[in-house]
């Protein structure tokens, strides 16, 4: 069995759950998810299967999320599950939000949370800050390529943002950054992630224990990007035993997925002049 799933992972586990709970469904070991999402988070979480573990890396790893933001007060996890460190009575307009929103456009340079799962001298962020310790944080180039206001409540004082960004991104910090930008503080109260890569929530399909995962699986092929090639039986022999095959129509350096049988990944290469050169070999 070998492909991917796109589950839609409910609030309340971790991604690891997912994970653990599809190898006791498939008694499948080689599992593997592309994007850790928060236990209180939810949404599309791409689940790779068997030999398509290995592909992880030449997937889309750009995402989509739906962010509800509460303004009036900080926390230490800049999201609903942390302590207030921070209050205020201000009230902030609509107009304030949006402007405020200009502000993470393009590239960033963002702090990650300090419960977080970043490491740093081999630590996680998170243990640091439960043992009450400092350590020094440093932030990171991110890249907002659109976030747009789409609700907000003044009474409540909450916004739902969409936000399409790079791996990497923090949405929390996008909500605590905000709080600082308005002046009155704020918190990430839900999160729904629309997309990932080519993985969207419309397609996405409940984690149950009678699932027919082998009916839900996505043909990796249908998921990248790069440039496919369709190879012979005897190209599939010597892509077999790792030798490299004739290239005539990629560029020195390009990532091409070597397909056989119209629709099955046989292995994926690399162009190297007159020849491409494989990589990573997933036929039998």
């Amino acid at each position: 069995m070998m492909g991917f799933l796109n589950i839609y992972k409910p609030k309340g586990i971790t991604s690891h759950d997912v994970v653990a709970r599809l190898r006791r469904i498939t008694k499948i070991k080689q599992i593997g998810h592309t994007g850790t999402l928060d236990p209180f988070a939810e949404g599309v979480l791409p689940v790779c299967i068997g030999k398509a573990t290995r592909l992880i890396e030449y997937l889309n790893d750009d995402k989509e999320y739906l962010a509800t933001v509460q303004f009036g007060a900080s926390t230490t996890t800049y999201d609903l599950e942390g302590e207030k460190i921070f209050t205020s009575d201000k009230k902030v307009s609509r107009v304030e939000v949006e402007n405020a929103l200009k502000d993470f456009e393009g590239e960033i340079s963002q702090l990650p949370p300090v419960y977080s799962a970043i490491k740093v001298k081999g630590k996680k962020l998170y243990e640091y800050a439960r043992k009450g310790e400092e350590v020094e944080i440093s932030p990171r180039k991110v890249t907002i390529y659109d976030i747009q206001l789409r609700n907000f409540d003044y009474d409540l004082q909450q916004a739902e943002v969409i936000i399409k960004c790079s791996k990497g991104t923090y949405i929390r910090s996008i909500a605590y950054d905000l709080g600082q930008k308005t002046g009155c503080g704020a918190y990430l109260i839900k999160l729904v992630r629309i997309h990932a890569g080519h993985f969207g929530i419309e397609n996405s399909i409940e984690l149950k224990d009678d699932m027919d995962v082998e009916k839900n699986l996505i043909n990796p092929v249908e998921m990248l990007d790069y440039p496919k090639l369709q190879v012979s039986e005897e190209d599939c022999e010597k892509i077999f035993h790792g030798m490299p095959i004739k290239n005539t129509n990629f560029r020195h350096g390009t990532i091409v997925i070597l397909i056989y049988n119209k629709d099955e990944i046989c292995a994926v290469g690399e162009a190297e002049n007159d020849k491409i050169k494989v990589k990573k070999v997933f036929i039998q």
